[in-house]
């Protein structure tokens, strides 16, 4: 399904050295070509997949049937004759379109572009949905779920093409603005593809500098591995069915990224491979050895001096979990001292910590902590908390992270309803479609990876930034609301900050 990230591979190779300025031009020029077809870019097939369970529209549309009859009549005896004029159907979204037309709208198709309420305000109403503004939480909103649900589906970037729509800043991520001011030419292309623009990763312990042995022998070899998107699946909800991890695991192959799910669910399913992450409680270390199936990394789920000395050393790369509660920046240190390469970084599904600090901040706490350590390019930074749309996934790398997790919006792209405590981990209600298989929630997640990696690589040109690493920790192409606001109207009496 997935095309190799950009390699010529040996055919290539085997061409190229046929190649002699002595060849006619026409036939050098062929083996050119087939040199040229050999090469691939990294790419994710999205394959619109229709929905199984409806989520309530966006908007209503209501027509008054007396006034829409009057302006029919009207019109009949106006444009009589030009019959393509009197049945017309103004809408361009087909909202109209039905065999009676506005007599039984299409509220479905409606886009809320207000045009036939703005035009016949007398008899036509459009509103949201109240049904879809039940879904969600002050969090992860109605909007979130709407967008990622057309992205699942679509595999496209949403636009709209309705211009501004609302306030510029808010609160978490909405407070940060992307500096798109240092446009490079070469790299602007974003998803076109005429340059090309990285987004796999590292992950694993980057020594700062080779040493080396009397023999010649390396003694501080790199030890990592490398997914092709800067996101990774955190596991999803233990009271979910078991078709969601398999789901996941599939489609963290296909994307060529990583799922991390339970120990006991990968063993249990028979999940292990080169994609799957087993999250291993500390006092159950010793199972490392039972995973095979190439399976590269495990993952401790709390940090244990004990657990890692048994591990430390051990040929499989190891991640430690670290939540944002009590003194994490001191356990931070400790980490990376005693020789973690890999941590993930995790807060509640708000983005918080237990001190009700938001990701944006801790992550760039993190990040710095580290860079005044000496050692910020030694350690992978996975944030996982809080990631509900698109543009969070470059924020929350512009603060300081190298990759991040997606949790619920892997369940809303499988249109999975959410309902109860949606901001503390694993216990929210969850009801999944009826008819949900394998391959159509593979293929939804697929979308959505491809959407959001598209709407990643939009940013990266219009920054000029031609690989996804670089973006890491690059504060100086970020903008904050609220630092803009102070800035531009502190010394007005009456405001109140805050870049609301």
């Amino acid at each position: 399904m997935l095309a190799a990230e950009e390699s010529r591979g040996a055919n290539a190779t085997s061409l190229k050295s046929e190649v002699s300025i002595q060849l006619p031009v026409a036939e050098q020029s062929k083996i050119n070509r087939e040199i040229a077809d050999t090469y691939h870019r990294y790419h994710i097939d999205a394959i619109e997949t229709e929905d199984r369970q409806k989520i309530p529209r966006r908007f209503n549309v209501k027509v008054g049937k007396f006034g829409l009859a009057k302006l029919l009549a009207k019109e009949f005896f106006k444009y009589f004759g030009h019959w393509d004029v009197v049945f017309s159907r103004p809408c361009t979204y087909g909202v109209f379109s039905g065999p009676v037309g506005g007599f039984s709208p299409r509220p479905d198709l409606c886009v809320g572009c207000l045009r036939c309420e703005i035009q016949h305000p007398e008899f036509v109403k459009v509103s949201p949905n109240p049904e879809l503004a039940k879904l969600g939480d002050s969090y992860l909103t109605s909007k979130h779920i709407a967008r990622i649900n057309e992205e699942s589906k679509k595999g496209s970037v949403p636009v709209r093409g309705q211009g501004y729509r609302g306030k510029f800043g808010g609160p978490g991520f909405d407070q940060m603005f992307t500096d798109m001011s240092e446009i490079v030419r070469p790299s602007r292309d974003g998803i076109h593809g005429r340059e090309l623009i990285g987004t796999s990763v590292d992950l694993g312990y980057k020594p700062m500098y080779l040493s080396f042995h009397k023999n010649g022998s390396l003694l501080n070899s790199p030890k990592m591995m490398t997914i092709q998107v800067p996101f990774v699946f955190d596991a999803p909800p233990s009271s979910v069915d078991q078709i969601v991890s398999r789901i996941y695991a599939q489609a963290a192959e296909d994307i060529d990224t990583l799922a991390f799910l339970p120990n006991e669910t990968v063993t249990a399913l028979g999940l292990s491979s080169a994609h799957v992450v087993p999250m291993i409680p500390p006092n159950e270390i010793g199972s490392i050895e039972s995973h095979g199936n190439g399976t590269r990394m495990v993952e401790m789920t709390t940090w244990s001096p004990e657990a890692w000395a048994v591990v430390k050393d051990h040929p499989l790369l190891v991640s430690v979990r670290l939540p944002f509660i009590g003194d994490w920046k001191s356990r931070l240190i400790e980490m990376v001292n005693s020789g973690v390469s890999i941590i993930r970084l995790v807060a509640d599904h708000h983005g918080l910590s237990d001190q009700g600090e938001f990701v944006m901040d801790l992550f760039q706490e993190a990040h710095f902590t580290l860079v005044k350590n000496g050692n910020r390019d030694e350690v992978t930074l996975m944030g996982s908390g809080g990631i509900a749309g698109a543009d969070h996934l470059p924020k929350a790398i512009i603060t300081g992270m190298d990759a991040v997790g997606l949790d619920h919006p892997l369940l809303i792209a499988m249109q999975a309803h959410l309902s109860g405590d949606l901001r503390a981990r694993d216990v929210a209600d969850v009801l999944l479609p009826k008819k949900l298989d394998t391959d159509w929630g593979v293929q939804r997640i697929l979308n959505l990876s491809c959407s959001w990696r598209d709407q990643l690589l939009e940013i990266l040109g219009a920054m000029g930034i031609r690989e996804v690493r670089r973006l890491r920790g690059e504060i100086g192409r970020a903008m904050w609301c609220g630092h803009l606001e102070e800035e531009a109207f502190g010394d007005i009496d009456g405001f109140i900050g805050g870049g609301h």
